[in-house]
Order: C-alpha cells, then structure tokens, then sequence
C-alpha cells in the first residue's frame, strides 16, 4: 500500500470527537509530558506499493535495525502486483527478526500519547486519500506527538515527515478500526506491558474494542462504523452477529470523502478499494455459509486486482463451502502462487 501513485492527500470529513474506551479496571490515569518524541527512528521513502515493508522496516529501526525494503518486500510482497501486505504479515515478519509485536484493534489516542512518551513508536493502519487515485490503505509510523498544537508526528513512506491533526488523524485511523502494531525486543516486554496496562490482556481488550465500537456505530452510523463493529463481533467469535453487521455497512451510503474515484460499477457503502484491506466480511460469510455473497465480493476485487492472493484465499474457501472442489484448488494455488508463504491457503489445499 498505497496502490496507484497519489500525489496530494485530499481534504478529510469534518473533525469529530474521538471515542475513548474507559478502562475496564480502575487504572489511575498516567500524567503525560505535553509532547514527546521517539529518537533513533530512520525515515525511509518508498517505492510503488512498498509503504508495508517500509514503515515495518522504519519501525524496527527504532531497536538498531539497518533492514530496509530492499530486504524486506522480496519476503512480503514476493508477487510484483501485491497491493496490501497486512498487519499480520508485518507482524509475523518483526516475530521472525526476534521481536515481541503487539498488534491489535482499538487504539485511541491516550494509549497512543503512552506509547510514545514511553519511547515507542507506533505502526498505526490509516485511510489515504487522494484527488486523483481516490483512497487507499495507508501505513504511517508515529514518532511523537505535541497536545498544544493538537498533532502527532509520523513517518510517511510516501509523504515524509509529516504532522497530523488529532481529530483528522482519527478520521482517516478509524477506516481500519484504529489498528496499531507495537514492534518491540524482548528485553522491553515488561515496560511494553506497563505502558498497556489493561490491554495487555486479551480478552479485556476485545471486549472493551467490542464495547467501544458498538457505541461508534450507533452514533455515527455510517458503513465505518459497522465496518468495525462487524470486525469487533468477528474477534469475539460472533460470526452471525458479524454478518449482520456487516450487511449494514454495504446497505449504508458510501462516503464520496473516503472514495473521490470510486467507479460507477462499485456497489455498497464501503469504498471502492476497502476489501483489499479488511477480510472481516469475506470471513464472516464464508463462516456463515453465504457461499455466493463471497464470490461477488472477491470477484469485485480480483476485477480490479487480478493479483490480490487474499481475494483467491477466500474464493476458495467459498467454493469449496459449494462443492466445487476443482475450481476451490485452482483458487489456492493461485493464492500459493502469488504468496508461496501462505499457510492459510497450503493447509486448506491439503486438506481438500
């Protein structure tokens, strides 16, 4: 990511105040510096559609790191037409480099404003839009932040170093749920868990990003918002709830802001490109046995991404879910073909 070569970021909705989850314990709150900034982090510009490797490689940095994406994408993006190297992929590339990872969905701006005080930068998954390519899935790394001029401090493969307002930050982070990755070594694990507090916890942090989302969704109603209350039930282990939720968000009208070049053939209130992304839907109705729905929705994104392995992954487990045993194999080969280090798509072949 991003996909097509932008130029200029376009203007973002309208601020709206950020949702920020309670604690579930009664944690006293942590006094914070009123800025901060992470030293030692190397700024890296990159090449078309590296903007994963490259903000995975400004982040390990951070801990001595000299890997770049000339080492990173040929094991991320083996396939020259790959548009999105997910935050798990990164993850499992910083867990095979030795280091700890915390990737989770969820995050505000306190736990961001921790974070860095406490020298750690953040991969956070932002919404990036541009005039004339539209939006796309975007990787930032944030490095500081400073709350009396309201702005975080980030890396942008693409843009460079660069500020951005905290309530435009949030409208572009909260198109993939405010996912965030902490990269850190071992020897900091105890310190990265100080900072979490609560979160560190699994269970209390999905369910306290469950909480938080369904109120988001209830009061901004829009097909973001039930983009990832979907995803939040899906992590709970709700498919059907999920899948119900997630019709909402294709019923929903699409925001033009979000999707300036969205083509006239796209149907449903998610942008035009968001299903490169987020799998969550594809998940919950391949889960649910909605076999067909997930044939349309991955044969809209291998329309435009013949290339797109996820899109393959999941055709397959939908064909498979019909019966159609020969074309389900096709799909995941093409999958292991595009991504030979799927493993998803090799133990699901074997099994057929």
């Amino acid at each position: 990511m991003p996909e097509p070569e932008p130029t200029a970021p376009a203007p973002v909705p309208p601020p709206t105040p950020e949702v920020t989850p309670a604690p579930p314990a009664a944690t006293p709150p942590r006094a914070l510096p009123a800025r901060a900034s992470v030293s030692g982090v190397r700024h890296e510009y990159q090449r078309l559609n590296n903007c994963g490797p490259v903000t995975i490689g400004m982040a390990l940095s951070r801990w001595g790191s000299a890997l770049n994406q000339y080492d990173i994408a040929p094991k991320l993006k083996p396939a020259q037409g790959d548009v999105n190297v997910s935050p798990e992929e990164l993850a499992a590339f910083a867990r095979a480099q030795g280091m700890d990872v915390h990737l989770a969905r969820g995050g505000d701006r306190t736990l961001l404003r921790s974070l860095l005080a406490s020298g750690f930068p953040v991969i956070v998954e932002t919404w990036f839009v541009t005039p004339d390519s539209g939006g796309m899935g975007h990787y930032r790394l944030l490095t500081g932040y400073d709350d009396r001029a309201g702005q975080f401090s980030a890396l942008d493969s693409y843009l460079g170093p660069l500020r951005m307002d905290y309530a435009k930050f949030d409208e572009l982070w909260r198109s993939f749920g405010r996912t965030f990755l902490i990269v850190t070594p071992p020897s900091k694990r105890a310190a990265l868990a100080g900072v979490l507090d609560w979160r560190a916890d699994r269970a209390q942090e999905q369910a306290e990003t469950l909480r938080v989302a369904g109120r988001e969704a209830e009061r901004r109603n829009d097909a973001v918002g039930f983009l990832t209350l979907g995803q939040a039930q899906l992590d709970a282990g709700d498919a059907r709830a999920a899948a119900r939720t997630f019709d909402r968000a294709f019923a929903a009208a699409p925001d033009r802001t979000l999707d300036p070049t969205r083509p006239a053939w796209v149907q449903g209130g998610l942008a035009w490109r968001a299903l490169w992304y987020s799998f969550g839907p594809l998940e919950a109705y391949t889960r649910t046995g909605q076999y067909a729905r997930v044939l349309t929705l991955t044969g809209a994104v291998l329309r435009s991404v013949p290339t797109h392995e996820e899109a393959h992954y999941w055709r397959a487990r939908a064909l498979t879910g019909l019966g159609r045993t020969a074309e389900a194999q096709a799909a995941y080969r093409e999958a292991l073909r595009l991504r030979p280090s799927y493993a998803e798509a090799r133990q699901a072949l074997a099994a057929l």
